[in-house]
């Protein structure tokens, strides 16, 4: 029987490099005050892990179902949603729509992010739902394979 895309779970390979960059991002001091991911199981659990690292509470991660396979504009409708009262957000989602996502808010030209990749997004004097295209600073853009590296 084929397990669906959607419910594929994460692997060994996924899970090493949750923690990973779990570790990583606590390192940076990254303190977020929102997690939202896909519903697909890979995507919740891949942010379980990660929470787990950052010190943040798993039951509070919000799962969307429209970030797996909604296209960019399941994840600006999700960005433009937040509450003001949240300044930064962990957004966990799937390939291309996560990239395209991700160089439609900031400009850049990030390629294929990896699996597990991070990208950092700053935003000057935005209201959640003002975003949009070109509207962030791109910060910085990191794989587990760089984070392996160091």
């Amino acid at each position: 029987m084929m397990i669906r895309d959607f419910q594929r779970e994460l692997i060994g390979k996924g899970k090493t490099d949750a923690l990973a960059m779990g570790k990583w991002l606590a390192g940076q001091a990254v303190v977020p005050e929102m997690l939202v991911t896909s519903s697909a199981p890979r995507a919740y659990q891949t942010a379980v892990i990660m929470a787990d690292q950052l010190m943040f509470d798993t039951h509070e991660i919000v799962q969307k179902e429209t970030l797996y396979d909604g296209g960019p504009r399941a994840y600006l409708s999700t960005i433009n949603a937040i509450s003001e009262k949240i300044s930064t957000v962990l957004l966990f989602g799937h390939n291309p729509d996560i990239t395209y996502f991700a160089e439609y808010l900031s400009g850049a030209d990030i390629g294929s992010m990896s699996k597990c990749g991070i990208v950092v997004l700053e935003f000057d004097d935005l209201l959640w739902a003002e975003i949009s295209s070109k509207s962030a600073k791109f910060v910085s853009y990191t794989s587990p394979r760089q984070v392996r590296e160091q």
